[in-house]
């Protein structure tokens, strides 16, 4: 191994690992702690083929090299060739000049070595050579040794096949003939029929041995098949055959029942008289509790049978491999450090591999390092945990092409990932851009029955949206899905989303109809997510389905979901067939109360279908729900968005008829009125509010001085705001705002300021200030172009904020753009995020003066904040 040799050249040295410009060598670095030596460096530089090479020669069991070259004939035969007898004669020719003596352990040897590599068809190819050669026949143990291998393939129907030409040809072999059959049978998932042939050869006289009794057994407890399993065990003990795995497959029963305590009742039955035959069993039991989560259990059975001469090695490698599998390292930790499993009890490897998984997590990654020469050196051959391990230390070193590299190789000698191993690749895959990698692991990890731990989903999922590959990511969330893996909904969510926003509901709605098939829970913003997506593109009919299926589970919609879907039901052919259709199902499906309706009566104005809104309020009534304040305004405000004002008029009347109307039903009119531009009716009826002494609230006064304004009849603005000021005290930011900005546009509104003036006299000293800010924004007064005083005197009028501070930077940057820049950084430490517009005033200002250099810095500037232009670019040339 590449690190022992390292080590051999000085044990004093310390070992660095540096990954170099070439991104497929490193350098091991061997520097002398001796300041004299410390001058000359020992570099030795290393490829990652040559680090994976290193460690192969340790993980590969010794003498394999015929089994290789036995295998790289089996697959030298081309699946696609046209003369198939050609390529297998070829085949046939070859194995047969590699002289084999062929015998049962060999044979044995060779699928055992296959199966490691899980190259099936290889292993079909040479027990079909090997049955064909004179001399050699196949036992049952061959038998077991082919079907153990199809069956965890999942290759059933092959093995059916199979079996059915086994017995075709019964003349031929010179086996237990139906020995094999039954447990060929038991073994392909066929308990039935097995049963069948067991029968039939009980009735000829015949019965099963020991060995296919207990392949039997253990295939129909496998099977949940206990009715069945109990009547072979019968048999088994009426004929004294039972042995330590007769033992171990009854525990197992008992386990797969979920009968945990009548298990170990049963094992602690033979714990005085059977003592070295319970290892295994026990394995099993530890199995079945840590797959529980009842670790401290699993715990406390070991530590009860570790002092009865029990081999425990099984045992504690089933417990561990739990441990890695759950993240629960820790308890393992405490219980090698009692006393009594420092003694010796517990086997030499696996105190290895507890030393190293502890390293790990401590990342003290060269002392793994070490610990792993010395294991080499003292010939402890290395386990899959020990694997496992290392393929994490080189995740946890960075050292992302040599673990691909190991990884890529592990059929090379037997290493089968366990879920940490997947999840540190994985996450390191991610974090060094190897996605397309990351995701072929996640595949591999599920097929093998892992899936990683949700964070790590979560870390791959987050990295292909970012990159925008959701087509690979829904592949592998329906590839989890069909194979019964749920990934945390946050990610299936994340998903639906980022396909909505990529125009792609329809394959957002798929894998929700996957997640409603596994009775998984859709979470409400993935409702919401669908529903506008679907709405945006005009699927009314999936829109209101998925509205009234997220209430069946219990979430509430808001107004604007109900709007978007009822908007989108009135753009589509017979509106008011599709709009009563939805209302009808809304209350024979859920209890009628004033929201629905509200929300109806609010999309149908949306919709620009007042008189739906209309007809909605009426149907309310008459099924005897009163109409309340919030059920009036939103009516009115129905009609006022789609300009009926006389409808509008004529039900404000109604109304007031009805009962007495409160400054919230006035100030709905007023507001409604001023966003239908009437601003003579929004006047009238803030004269009608203080007529029957009710105060205007603020946004009155804001909408309406805000469209007075924007039609300059400046003089009824400064009558409001003289108002306001006299009723609040002060004016608001908006409205303060928008009076700067108009007097910045032109001199009318500090004219009609100062006839204000000549009327009356002004007894406010907040007002007079007022003024005179506009009249300096109206260019009629001299600015002081000092910031901090600037600032100070429009605080004394009204808030600031960073449209006040926008409208100050474009002020100033009319006469001078440095100032503009003091003005820039001054919002910056204010604490305030430059906008848009922020960066559009100083670029005009900038254009203006012909400093074109500089202005295309600051779009630069611009754009790095996410913002888009709105300047000709052609003043930019």
């Amino acid at each position: 191994m590449i690190l022992s040799s390292i080590k051999h050249v000085s044990r004093s040295t310390s070992i660095f690992l540096l990954k170099n410009r070439n991104a497929n060598s490193y350098s091991c670095l061997l520097v002398s702690p001796s300041p004299i030596d410390s001058s000359s460096p020992h570099r030795l530089n290393v490829t990652a083929k040559d680090v994976v090479a290193s460690f192969k020669n340790w993980f590969k069991a010794p003498n394999t090299a015929l089994l290789d070259r036995i295998f790289t004939i089996l697959n030298s035969q081309d699946p696609a060739a046209s003369d198939d007898a050609s390529t297998r004669h070829a085949a046939d020719l070859a194995l047969s000049h590699l002289n084999l003596r062929l015998s049962e352990s060999f044979v044995l040897e060779v699928l055992n070595y296959g199966r490691s590599s899980k190259d099936v068809l290889s292993c079909l190819k040479f027990f079909d050579w090997a049955g064909r050669q004179p001399g050699f026949n196949h036992t049952r143990v061959t038998f077991y040794a082919i079907f153990k291998i199809l069956s965890k393939a999942k290759l059933m129907s092959l093995m059916v096949d199979f079996l059915e030409d086994f017995k075709a040809h019964r003349y031929i072999h010179r086996v237990r003939f139906h020995d094999t059959l039954v447990l060929g049978y038991a073994l392909a998932g066929k308990p039935g029929m097995a049963l069948q042939l067991f029968g039939r050869m009980r009735f000829q006289g015949l019965d099963l041995d020991a060995f296919a009794y207990h392949v039997f057994l253990n295939a129909l407890v496998e099977q949940s098949c206990f009715d069945a399993a109990d009547m072979i065990a019968k048999q088994i003990s009426l004929r004294g055959l039972e042995n330590d795995i007769t033992l171990s497959i009854l525990v197992k029963r008992w386990c797969k029942q979920n009968k945990l305590d009548e298990a170990e009742a049963h094992l602690r039955c033979f714990k005085e008289d059977r003592k070295h035959a319970i290892g295994n069993a026990l394995g099993v039991i530890v199995d079945a509790l840590c797959k529980r989560k009842r670790f401290k259990h699993a715990a406390t059975l070991l530590d009860e049978f570790a002092g009865l001469d029990v081999p425990m090695e099984h045992a504690y490698g089933i417990w561990l491999q739990n441990l890695m599998q759950h993240g629960r390292l820790n308890g393992a930790f405490e219980l090698v450090n009692t006393k009594k499993l420092l003694d010796g009890d517990v086997p030499r490897l696996f105190r290895y591999n507890m030393l190293v998984l502890r390293l790990l997590m401590e990342n003290r990654l060269k002392d793994v390092c070490d610990l792993l020469i010395e294991m080499e050196k003292e010939g402890i051959s290395p386990d899959k945990i020990t694997m496992n391990a290392i393929l994490c230390f080189f995740c946890k070193a960075g050292m992302v092409d040599v673990a691909i590299e190991l990884y890529n190789s592990r059929s090379e000698f037997g290493l089968s990932l366990n879920s940490m191993a997947y999840n540190y690749l994985i996450n390191i895959l991610c974090w060094k851009g190897g996605i397309h990698e990351a995701c072929n692991v996640l595949r591999n990890s599920i097929e093998e029955g892992y899936f990683p731990g949700q964070k790590t989903f979560a870390i791959l999922a987050d990295a292909l949206c970012r990159e925008g590959k959701l087509d690979k990511l829904k592949e592998l969330l329906i590839f989890s899905l069909e194979r019964k893996f749920t990934p945390k909904y946050s990610i299936c969510d994340m998903l639906i989303a980022a396909l909505c926003k990529a125009n792609r509901v329809e394959d957002g709605y798929l894998i929700h109809g996957e997640l409603s098939r596994m009775t998984k829970n859709t979470a409400r913003n993935t409702y919401f997510h669908l529903i506008h997506g679907f709405s945006k593109s005009n699927r009314a009919d999936i829109a209101a389905t998925l509205l009234l299926e997220m209430q069946e589970k219990g979430h509430t919609p808001t107004r604007k979901l109900f709007r978007d879907v009822i908007c989108c039901l009135c753009s589509s052919q017979s509106p008011e067939n599709q709009f009563f259709k939805l209302l009808e199902m809304q209350l024979s499906q859920f209890q009628p109360s004033s929201q629905i309706f509200h929300f109806f009566i609010d999309g149908a104005g949306h919709a620009k279908k007042p008189e739906l809104a209309r007809e909605v309020y009426e149907i309310m009534q008459r099924s005897g729900i009163k109409p309340t304040l919030r059920s009036d305004i939103i009516l009115l405000h129905s009609y006022l968005k789609n300009d009926r004002i006389s409808d509008a008029l004529k039900f404000f009347n109604d109304v007031r008829q009805r009962r007495s109307i409160g400054s919230k039903f006035y100030s709905s009119m007023v507001i409604g009125l001023c966003k239908a531009n009437k601003a003579d009716y929004a006047l009238n009826f803030m004269r009608e509010m203080r007529n029957n002494n009710l105060s205007p609230n603020v946004d009155c006064y804001e909408h309406l001085i805000q469209l007075l304004c924007r039609k300059k009849s400046y003089g009824l603005v400064v009558d409001l705001v003289n108002e306001l000021e006299k009723t609040r005290g002060h004016v608001t930011s908006f409205i303060g705002n928008i009076l700067l900005f108009n007097s910045f546009k032109n001199k009318e509104l500090y004219e009609a300021w100062i006839q204000l003036r000549e009327i009356q006299d002004e007894t406010s000293s907040d007002i007079s200030l007022l003024g005179q800010l506009i009249g300096t924004f109206s260019g009629c007064i001299e600015l002081n172009e000092d910031i901090e005083s600037l600032e100070e005197t429009v605080g004394q009028c009204f808030p600031l904020n960073i449209y006040t501070y926008n409208t100050l930077l474009k002020k100033i940057s009319v006469s001078k753009v440095e100032r503009a820049f003091e003005m820039y950084d001054w919002i910056c430490q204010k604490g305030y995020e430059p906008n848009r517009w922020t960066y559009e005033i100083i670029i005009n200002g900038l254009l203006r003066k012909g400093r074109r250099i500089e202005a295309r810095r600051w779009i630069e500037e611009m754009y790095r904040k996410g913002f888009d232009l709105t300047v000709d670019p052609k003043l930019l040339t």
